[in-house]
C-alpha cells in the first residue's frame, strides 16, 4: 500500500463494517479475524464498576488480546464502543423490536458515544485511546420511526442504539458534537497518529 509500512496487513479483530471501511480507505491493508468473546458476560462480571469509557476500552482490549494470540508478531486492533444517556446504558438491539423501543428512549434526549481502540502485539498493549462524542436525537413522531425501522431493516441491530450516522441513521439527529470516526466506532486519527510515530505509517 502507498503509505503502510508494517511487514504485513493490520489485523481487525472485529467484523464492523464500519472500521474495516474507514481503515481501509485510509490505505490500510486490513485482515479481519473476529474475536470471540462474551461482553455482555464481561459486563455482568463488573456488576457496573466501570465507567462506559472505561467499560469500551477494557472491552476493545479484551477483543485484541483474544486475536493476538492467534496471530503471533501481527498488529491487532480491537475496538468497542457503548452508549449512555444519563446513568442508562445501553447495548446492541437483538431485534428490530429492541431497536424500536431504544430509539424510543433516545428521542428527543441527548447521549454520549465511548468509543475505544486498544492495538496489542503479541499480548502486549502498544497504544490505547478512548474518545467521546455527544449526540441528541430530534423528537421524530412515531410514524417517522416506523418508516425509519422499515428502510433502514436488519442494520438496525448492528450497531448501538440502533442507527448508522453514516446511513439512514443521520436523519435522527439535531446535533452532533464530536469526532466523526468515534461516532462510527474508533478513534482513527488518534491511532493514525501512534502508526506514523511507530514508523508503521509513512510520514
Amino acid at each position: 500500500m502507498l503509505f503502510w509500512s508494517a511487514p504485513a496487513p493490520l489485523v481487525l479483530a472485529s467484523r464492523s463494517f464500519a472500521r474495516r471501511t474507514m481503515l481501509s480507505a485510509a490505505g490500510i491493508p486490513v485482515e479481519i479475524i473476529p474475536a470471540k468473546i462474551d461482553e455482555r458476560a464481561i459486563e455482568r462480571n463488573l456488576n457496573g464498576k466501570r465507567d462506559p469509557d472505561e467499560l469500551a476500552l477494557l472491552l476493545s482490549w479484551e477483543k485484541a488480546s483474544a486475536v493476538s494470540f492467534k496471530a503471533p508478531s501481527r498488529l491487532i486492533v480491537g475496538a468497542d464502543q457503548t452508549l449512555a444517556m444519563g446513568s442508562k446504558r445501553f447495548n446492541k438491539p437483538a431485534n428490530v423490536d429492541e431497536a424500536r423501543e431504544q430509539l424510543r428512549m433516545l428521542r428527543g434526549q441527548s447521549h454520549t458515544l465511548h468509543s475505544a481502540t486498544t492495538l496489542v502485539q503479541d499480548g502486549s498493549v502498544l497504544f490505547k485511546v478512548v474518545d467521546t462524542a455527544r449526540l441528541r436525537m430530534r423528537n421524530f413522531s412515531d410514524k417517522f420511526l416506523d418508516d425509519y425501522l422499515e428502510a433502514a431493516g436488519p442494520s438496525v441491530t448492528e450497531s448501538v442504539g440502533g442507527y448508522q450516522l453514516e446511513k439512514l441513521g443521520i436523519h435522527l439527529f439535531e446535533r452532533v458534537e464530536g469526532d466523526y470516526f468515534t461516532i462510527l466506532g474508533m478513534p482513527l486519527l488518534p491511532l493514525l497518529d501512534f502508526f506514523r510515530f511507530k514508523g508503521f505509517l509513512k510520514d
